[in-house]
């Protein structure tokens, strides 16, 4: 019965410590958007969004599938898949994790290392993940359109 009683303590304790550190993690990601050096806000999804469409196009033209799909369904080259993608979107991770370190040392006076992961992940991770996928089925799209039109040239009038 002691046992149990200290487990419940315990869980209460660790509920009390985990509901401020998220209020404190979601309000400090939060106040980021009005904060100084919004810029990377922008900056960083537009080179993330560069790299992604770059690579996009290479997949359609090597006829590979669209990314993230192929990091969901094609277990045997996930590794591979993952090493491409970070050696793609990486330096722009680290700048997004180097400019948010530099922003909480300047707001917070103190680095949270975890929110900046959060952060770097949102801002270069995922326009990467969703525009790699994206451009890589627009441009096969294109490309079956272009060939199929050129199969069937239109018909003109005998005139």
């Amino acid at each position: 019965m002691v046992g149990a009683c200290q487990q419940r303590s315990f869980d209460y304790e660790v509920g009390m410590f985990m509901d401020p550190m998220w209020a404190r993690v979601s309000s400090q990601l939060i106040a980021r958007v009005s904060g100084p050096m919004k810029f990377r806000l922008v900056l960083q999804p537009a080179m993330a969004a560069f790299f992604a469409i770059r690579a996009g196009l290479a997949d359609a033209r090597a006829g590979k599938s669209p990314y993230f799909w192929g990091l969901v369904s094609e277990p045997g080259h996930r590794a591979a898949l993952i090493k491409e993608g970070w050696k793609s979107v990486g330096r722009v991770f680290i700048l997004a994790l180097v400019l948010d370190i530099v922003y909480q040392i300047i707001v917070l006076r103190f680095v949270y290392l975890g929110e900046a992961i959060i952060v770097a992940f949102i801002l270069a991770i995922v326009p990467y993940l969703i525009l790699r996928g994206l451009v890589t089925r627009v441009a096969r799209m294109k490309k079956n359109n272009i060939h199929t039109t050129d199969k069937h040239p239109p018909m003109r009038d005998a005139a």
